[in-house]
């Protein structure tokens, strides 16, 4: 029992023997580089809490910068928005407008059409009736000319008819003019007084 305690007693004392001598290591250290420890702790704290701060100050700037972006960006989606609605509404109504201006022209086109056929069709009726008329006028110039002229020609024949000369008369007359022609035609007192 007296060899375990004492085991016990050694162990302890070299705990403690170490734990002194740790202990006096760290005097000696402290008082070596104590001072500068101390100063290099004290600036890596400040030099950490510099680090978060600026980590912080540099998150803010880039989240009120990515915000400031972000803003931006919807502003101009949204102008793009509205600019493409109004092209949108733009083109929508001109292309109403030209369909409106298209149905109008066409309309207008087939009143035009149908009141050129209209004019067209009385035109050729006027026209038709015109030269019905003027047919029927030459007609009736021609058979009066012809009834003239058949009239005139039937007072001409019965001229030439109660003008004309018998065959008998028409032979002695030809027969006289051959004689006196070759002198063979003596008229009857120029023979008498031959005579006489």
């Amino acid at each position: 029992m007296t060899t375990t305690v004492d085991s016990q007693n050694t162990g302890a004392s070299r705990n403690t023997d170490a734990d002194g001598g740790a202990a006096n290591l760290d005097k000696v250290r402290d008082l070596i580089f104590g001072g500068q420890m101390r100063d290099y702790d004290r600036r890596f704290v400040a030099l950490e809490e510099r680090l978060l701060k600026e980590t912080s100050d540099l998150r803010e700037d880039v989240k009120k910068r990515l915000s400031a972006i972000e803003s931006l960006i919807s502003r101009e989606i949204e102008a793009l928005n509205d600019r493409l609605k109004a092209e949108q509404e733009d083109r929508s109504t001109a292309s109403k407008d030209l369909a409106r201006q298209l149905d109008d022209t066409a309309r207008t086109f087939e009143k035009k059409t149908g009141q050129l056929d209209d004019q067209m069709a009385r035109g050729l009726r006027d026209v038709r009736q015109q030269l019905h008329e003027q047919h029927r006028q030459l007609s009736d110039d021609l058979k009066g000319q012809a009834d003239q002229i058949l009239e005139r020609l039937a007072r001409e024949s019965q001229q030439l008819q109660s003008d004309k000369t018998d065959r008998a008369s028409l032979a002695a007359l030809l027969t006289e003019m051959a004689m006196r022609l070759t002198d063979d035609f003596r008229l009857p007192a120029a023979e008498d007084t031959a005579r006489g």
